[in-house]
């Protein structure tokens, strides 16, 4: 389950109180949370999931000491890291208004809280007789050091999971720019004599290989920041992890891992969509890129155009219907003979071949929104190649692979400018494993630059899965609050926008 810390309202307030109510045998009342809101020196924070409170904690600093004051969480939400995401959040709040040290009073009966404190180094110093009236029992006086401030955003450093489809990979970065390492196992090789991926060997090829890729990685990262030894994982700031959309067996591997080190660690889990990895792949290409801006996402598995106001915020306008350009461009080259992953070899012979040679529908082309189907297009392709063979005549390769990629080209520019126009977005992004095309690249920038919009296309190593991208994005949603809770669970039709019905 994913989660957003937020600074508490008075909207929060009634939903605030009934978790007071449900945890603590003398609980605060509405009134007194409404007055905390508005004492000198206070933080309250609370933790959201699908626009629901499930939690909250609030801290009151005097000079250079906090004291907690208060932390619950839902009954129904305990154990999904959401505790551990307040407790967090308020620390760096409290520290980051001056505070060097905090103090709380807990039962020693909830042992669940006290291993809470102690994993942020706090530590019982003495008690307080009878301090819980009701119960009688006394109360642990616990203390602990704060950082003189939450870690800049130039030094975050995340840890990377990516394991989607068929590429096991891992990143570390700082600062949402610097890549310290970028680690990638591909299982190509596994897959090329099936003539796609099979997910049962993905999910096995994972699970062998995300050990040492992770390893790889750390060490990786030692070596760039000067050191003789791996990055210890003591030194992270978080730890994020792909957690949809794609393969369930492969996502699962990648999710189970990142989550035993959250665990284990005691680092924060930030949940990543896929797509949105890929679009925050041209950030890291481009740093001046920036919302607004509309993305074109072009992968084995996606095909769609969205709309992106600010970051983190995604509007999808429209997507395929059927087939989406990868996979059309794969099942061509597959029937042509051409091995797997067909789309690298068809851009290449489109290079020396004449993109009008064969007349190849465009299907949607002026359908007035934007909607993308591949499907008709790629069985005309099929159809043209058995009737040529049946035929007896050979076939022009580069002649149909120019004409074939051609009629995808043209739908996808048309409707990406129309976008562009329609949204007056200032930016425009090219994004997934198509996006290494180099033809649909310079398409793109030709028909959008002169519209005064600034086009990003990634750079190649970029287009397909890496978790480089995953960390870009992470980055993002560490800094908005996000956290994902220890009882997630890998969502392989995850949607870059819920809300969409395109």
């Amino acid at each position: 389950m994913s989660f957003v810390i937020r600074a508490m309202s008075e909207a929060d307030l009634d939903a605030v109180a009934a978790i007071e109510v449900a945890t603590f045998p003398v609980p605060w009342s509405r009134t007194q949370f409404a007055e905390e809101l508005e004492g000198p020196g206070r933080l309250w924070l609370v933790a959201e999931a699908h626009g629901a409170v499930v939690g909250y904690t609030g801290g009151w600093v005097v000079d250079d000491e906090a004291h907690l004051m208060n932390l619950a969480v839902r009954t129904d939400h305990r154990g999904e890291g959401i505790g551990s995401g307040l407790l967090e959040s308020v620390r760096s709040g409290l520290a980051e208004r001056g505070a060097t040290r905090l103090t709380l009073e807990v039962r020693p009966s909830n042992r669940e809280a006290i291993a809470l404190y102690e994993s942020f180094g706090m530590s019982v110093v003495g008690s307080r007789p009878g301090y819980y009236a009701v119960s009688g029992e006394d109360g642990l006086i616990m203390w602990g050091d704060l950082e003189t401030g939450p870690t800049p955003d130039e030094e975050l450093t995340i840890l990377a999971i990516e394991t989607s489809c068929d590429e096991t990979a891992a990143a570390v970065m700082r600062g949402g720019r610097r890549l310290l390492a970028n680690v990638v196992a591909s299982q190509v090789d596994f897959h090329a004599r099936f003539g796609g991926v099979v997910p049962e060997i993905a999910s096995r090829k994972h699970a062998e290989a995300i050990v040492g890729v992770v390893d790889e990685a750390m060490l990786a990262a030692g070596a760039e920041l000067g050191r003789d030894d791996a990055l210890p994982f003591a030194e992270l700031d978080a730890i994020a992890v792909t957690y949809g959309p794609g393969l369930v067996g492969a996502l699962v591997v990648g999710l189970s891992y990142a989550k035993a080190l959250a665990l284990a660690t005691g680092k924060p889990l930030v949940g990543v969509n896929h797509l949105e990895g890929h679009i925050f792949a041209n950030a890291l290409a481009d740093p001046e890129i920036g919302p607004p801006l509309v993305a074109l996402v072009v992968s084995g598995g996606h095909t769609s155009l969205v709309h992106v106001p600010e970051w983190g915020v995604y509007h999808t306008l429209g997507e395929t219907l059927d087939d989406a350009a990868g996979e059309a461009f794969d099942k061509v080259a597959k029937v042509l003979g051409l091995g797997y992953p067909g789309g690298p070899v068809l851009s290449r012979m489109a290079a020396d071949g004449d993109p009008a040679a064969i007349d190849f529908p465009r299907a949607m082309l002026t359908s007035g929104d934007y909607r993308f189907s591949l499907s008709g297009l790629k069985t005309a392709v099929i159809n043209h190649i058995r009737h040529e063979r049946e035929a007896g005549r050979d076939i022009n390769i580069p002649d149909l692979a120019a004409s074939f990629q051609q009629a995808i080209i043209d739908v996808q520019v048309a409707k990406a400018v129309r976008a562009v126009r329609e949204t007056r977005a200032a930016s425009f992004c090219l994004a997934g494993g198509v996006a290494a095309n180099p033809a649909l690249r310079e398409a793109l920038r030709a028909a959008i630059e002169p519209l005064g919009v600034r086009v990003s296309v990634p750079a190649l190593h970029l287009c397909t899965d890496n978790a480089a991208m995953i960390a870009a994005a992470a980055h993002h949603r560490y800094l908005r609050g996000e956290r994902l809770g220890l009882d997630a669970e890998a969502v392989p039709g995850l949607r870059l926008d819920p809300a969409a019905d395109v």
